[in-house]
């Protein structure tokens, strides 16, 4: 039997009526003192450590399902002719015994110029205070190392990065953080003599209240040698609010 397509989307929208019913959206923006994306400084036009951004987004959760959507953006100043980076990303979150596991995917839009295009999908799994997440690039592009908008004729498919992060709350307030990452680029992007490399991130927030927090680490690569100034550590400042 067939039914009519109005139909079809009719009872599609009563069937999401539950999800939306119980969805919840909530946002945030922050200012920090230099953006860092796995190590690396996301402005290398300054050469000084102070390197403001401006950051925000949002997270749309569906209910108690387990299904989300979000967008996070952020001044940003690598590429020619692009001063934003925003990123859209989906997933679902379940708990399989006691570690919470997050499936999703993630796209890095740069607006400007797309060559800095780039698409993963991830996996975390947390139990306690340890969460473990690696990211797979399924894009060609990657962040303007490879891909057909580069111009390189390489792709950045199959680089991946895994990240191993520790976050211990020791008051009510204060909550220290510790995390190290490992980004293993493709062969294509090896066979421009680009080194794999690890990044770190030492710190701890600080909840002021009223949905504000305030964050300070040391952010940073190694392999400086090869990628430069980018890599070097900092000391970040980051002021958040919850909307």
């Amino acid at each position: 039997m067939r039914f009519p397509l109005s139909q079809l989307l009719a009872a599609a929208a009563l069937s999401a009526l539950p999800l939306m019913a119980n969805a919840q959206l909530t946002g945030n923006a922050s200012l920090t003192s230099n953006y860092k994306f796995r190590g690396q400084d996301q402005d290398t036009s300054k050469t000084r450590a102070f390197k403001p951004a401006v950051q925000g987004g949002f997270d749309y959760v569906f209910g108690d399902s387990g299904w989300y959507v979000g967008n996070w953006n952020s001044s940003v100043d690598w590429l020619p002719r692009n001063s934003l980076e925003s990123d859209f990303y989906g997933g679902y979150k379940f708990k399989a015994g006691e570690t919470d596991i997050d499936l999703g995917a993630l796209a890095y839009i740069y607006s400007g110029n797309r060559s800095g295009n780039t698409t993963e999908l991830y996996g975390a799994a947390t139990m306690g205070p340890f969460t473990a997440k690696y990211s797979h690039t399924v894009s060609q592009d990657y962040f303007g190392f490879a891909g057909a908008r580069s111009g390189s004729g390489l792709s950045g498919r199959n680089t991946g990065y895994l990240n191993l992060a520790w976050s211990q709350s020791v008051s009510e307030q204060a909550t220290l953080k510790a995390s190290a990452g490992f980004t293993h680029f493709s062969s294509d992007i090896h066979s421009l003599g680009t080194p794999d490399y690890v990044d770190y991130n030492v710190g701890g927030s600080y909840d002021l209240g009223s949905g504000a927090s305030v964050a300070l680490a040391v952010a940073g690569a190694d392999h400086r040698r090869f990628f430069g100034a980018i890599n070097q550590p900092r000391l970040i400042a980051t002021l958040t609010k919850t909307l």
